[in-house]
C-alpha cells in the first residue's frame, strides 16, 4: 500500500517534501498466537501474540467495529451538535451524529448518512471525508472516518429513538463557537475534539483538502484485511 494519493479534481495543493514522507504504514508483525478473551454485546476483546524484534510480545485490545461521524453544516454555515449521556465516562457530551459500522456490507458512507437520519432526521445531498483516525491505537483497533455533510433537509419521518439516545438534546452552533469551546476545554468527545479542529484548519485553507465521501478508506481496509 502506498502513501496517501491526493484525489483529482479537488484543487488540494502539493504537499511539501517533508508532509510526502509522513503517512501511516501499513505493517503487521507476525501473529503466532489469536485467543477471544471477552465477547461483548458490542465490541471484544481479543489477545494476539506476535514475534517483534528479537522477542515475541502478547497485546489485549478491543476488536472494534469501527465507526463514523457527521459534521453537518446547515444553510448559515452552523454545525450541528448533540448532547447524550454516556455512562463510562459519567458525562452528557456533545457530540457529532456518529454511529458504528456494524451493518454488514455497508458503506461507511451509506452508515454516515444511516447515522445522520437516525440521530438527526436529516439526509444531506452533498458529502465529503473531513479526516480518518485512530481514537487509541495502542488499545483498540478502531477507527474512525468523519463527514462534513451540506445540502441538508429533513428526513420524511422521524426517527423513533430509545435508551440514551431518547433525550438527546440538539443544537445549532457556529464552528468558531464550537472550536472556542474546545480550546477553552469545556468539549471533550474525541471525536468531536479531532473533527472541529480539523475542519477550523481546512476551511482556513478554503476546504481545500477534503475528499469525495466515497472515497477509498485503506486504513479499514487493511485493518479488515489483516485481523
Amino acid at each position: 500500500m502506498s502513501g496517501p494519493q491526493v484525489p483529482p479534481g479537488l484543487g488540494a495543493p502539493t504537499p511539501s517534501a517533508d508532509a510526502e514522507q509522513l503517512f501511516d504504514q501499513p505493517w503487521c508483525a507476525p501473529i503466532t498466537e489469536k485467543e477471544l478473551v471477552y465477547a461483548g454485546a458490542v465490541w471484544d476483546i481479543r489477545r494476539e501474540t506476535f514475534d517483534y524484534g528479537d522477542g515475541e510480545l502478547r497485546r489485549d485490545f478491543m476488536d472494534h467495529t469501527g465507526a463514523v461521524a457527521v459534521v453537518a453544516i446547515d444553510e448559515h454555515d452552523r454545525m450541528l451538535v448533540l448532547r447524550q449521556y454516556r455512562h463510562p465516562v459519567r458525562l452528557r457530551e456533545w457530540e457529532l451524529p456518529a454511529g458504528l459500522l456494524d451493518v454488514a456490507s455497508e458503506s461507511a458512507l451509506t452508515g454516515a448518512q444511516r447515522e445522520l437520519a437516525e440521530e438527526a432526521d436529516l439526509v444531506a445531498s452533498d458529502w465529503q471525508v473531513l479526516v480518518d483516525y485512530c481514537t487509541s491505537p495502542g488499545g483498540s483497533n478502531e477507527i474512525v472516518r468523519v463527514y462534513v455533510a451540506r445540502g441538508l433537509s429533513a428526513t420524511d419521518v422521524p426517527h423513533a429513538r430509545s435508551g440514551e439516545e431518547a433525550d438527546m438534546e440538539l443544537r445549532w452552533v457556529s464552528l468558531d463557537d464550537v472550536h472556542e469551546a474546545v480550546l477553552l476545554g469545556r468539549v471533550a468527545n474525541s471525536v468531536t475534539v479531532v473533527a472541529v479542529l480539523t475542519a477550523v484548519a481546512k476551511r482556513n485553507a478554503g476546504w481545500q483538502h477534503l475528499r469525495p465521501g466515497n472515497a477509498p478508506w485503506p486504513m479499514l481496509e487493511w485493518r479488515n484485511a489483516s485481523a
